[in-house]
């Protein structure tokens, strides 16, 4: 198209290239549209000026809707797919890793009823939808061979904004699941048999999970960013491990029959532990190294102790409540000593009256204490029960 307007143009004016000529054969005008010569006793053609706008206009049009044409072919997307995986045959796969990587950004791998004795690794993915048919219907049990059943990320490869829900997981050689080198990964209502291991990830929620049967520990995050919230976490060593530079909020989380602590926070890490029930642990939390952490609103009870805080940590503290065996509040030593100085103004101690925790039915009686406790509708993790029972086991 430059070519041709070019020698449209050169046509026009009787002439290749006046830079050519000597410079007497040119007059030069001191006004007009010009600032070009022209030769001496001849008259050029002139275009005329409104075929020439029109004609820029029409290529620049042109252009334009050349170009907007290209950018709306490579903006659009493709629809999102639900790629199934099925034991039986009957889905687009029978192997759950040829899925995961036949899935494109915005798919969804649908996992048919079954246990399946595979492992998964979700890698160098975005926006991909993992679901089961359901916690109780579809187990991925792992292969002896690999340590953990499920990751999501490794090194040095990420993942972005991946989606994990409905189905069990099973611990295979140490850990059942392994969140590693990611963004905005979501576990929601998975049962996990075994540990949950977190390092270098951001943005992580695990939400309504049953997280238990670890020989160490059921979470555990390492220069990490997480949320945990509605998870009923059993049967660890320890509950929840927060350590490195990781920044942690728990919410409404209820942990119980830890051999040790609960919670533990360490080294550099900061928590958040609001509205919790952490009962019948070995340990209620222990805030240790140099971390932060802000403690309200949760029930600790039925322990053999509540809080080990640390001198060197920042730990506040402040609507909690208490009913534990040997103490409330502790400094670390060996053994550990009680702290009493450190009891908020604001904390409760008694029974909190649960509705049963014989049978971890750690719901408030209608008739518990810890209703409207400063600007809480009621400590722990669970709303109060409507029906009368008995109350809670002696210490």
């Amino acid at each position: 198209m430059t070519q041709l307007v070019s020698r449209m143009l050169k046509k026009s004016s009787g002439f290749d290239s006046p830079a050519a000529l000597p410079d007497e054969h040119f007059e030069h005008p001191v006004w007009g549209y010009s600032s070009c010569p022209r030769r001496v006793g001849r008259q050029i053609a002139t275009m005329p000026i409104w075929f020439f706008c029109g004609l820029i206009g029409f290529i620049t049009s042109f252009g334009f809707w050349g170009f907007g044409s290209v950018w709306a072919d490579e903006g659009s997307l493709p629809d999102p797919r639900t790629l199934v995986v099925a034991l039986d045959g009957t889905g687009d796969y029978s192997s759950l890793q040829q899925a995961v990587d036949a899935a494109k950004k915005g798919d969804t791998v649908f996992v048919k009823a079954g246990q399946y004795p595979q492992d998964v690794t979700i890698h160098s993915k975005e926006r991909i939808r993992f679901v089961g048919a359901g916690m109780g219907q579809v187990t991925i049990l792992g292969r002896e061979i690999v340590v953990g059943a499920l990751h999501v990320g490794k090194w040095p490869y990420g993942a972005t904004d991946i989606e994990i829900s409905d189905m069990t997981i099973n611990d295979r050689g140490g850990h059942a699941v392994g969140l590693f080198n990611g963004q905005g990964i979501v576990l929601r209502r998975v049962r996990i048999n075994g540990m949950v291991f977190s390092q270098q990830v951001q943005d992580v929620r695990i939400e309504d999970c049953v997280i238990g049967g670890s020989e160490t520990t059921g979470a555990q995050f390492a220069d990490s960013e997480a949320i945990l919230t509605g998870n009923f976490i059993h049967d660890n060593d320890h509950g929840v491990s927060i350590a490195g530079k990781s920044s942690v909020r728990l919410e409404r989380n209820v942990i119980t029959r830890s051999l040790f602590d609960a919670i533990v926070v360490s080294d550099h890490a900061r928590a958040v532990l609001v509205s919790n029930t952490l009962v019948k642990n070995g340990g209620g939390a222990s805030f240790l190294g140099q971390s932060q952490s802000d403690v309200t609103g949760n029930v600790v009870g039925l322990n053999r102790v509540g809080f080990v805080i640390a001198p060197s940590t920042q730990t506040s503290t402040a609507f909690n409540a208490f009913y534990n065996r040997e103490g409330d509040y502790l400094r670390p030593g060996d053994p550990n000593q009680p702290a009493p100085e450190l009891k908020a103004r604001s904390d409760i101690t008694g029974d909190p009256y649960f509705v049963d925790p014989v049978h971890d039915d750690f719901r408030l009686r209608l008739d518990t204490p810890l209703q409207k406790i400063g600007h809480f509708p009621y400590l722990g993790a669970l709303a109060p029960a409507s029906p009368p029972a008995r109350r809670s086991a002696e210490k």
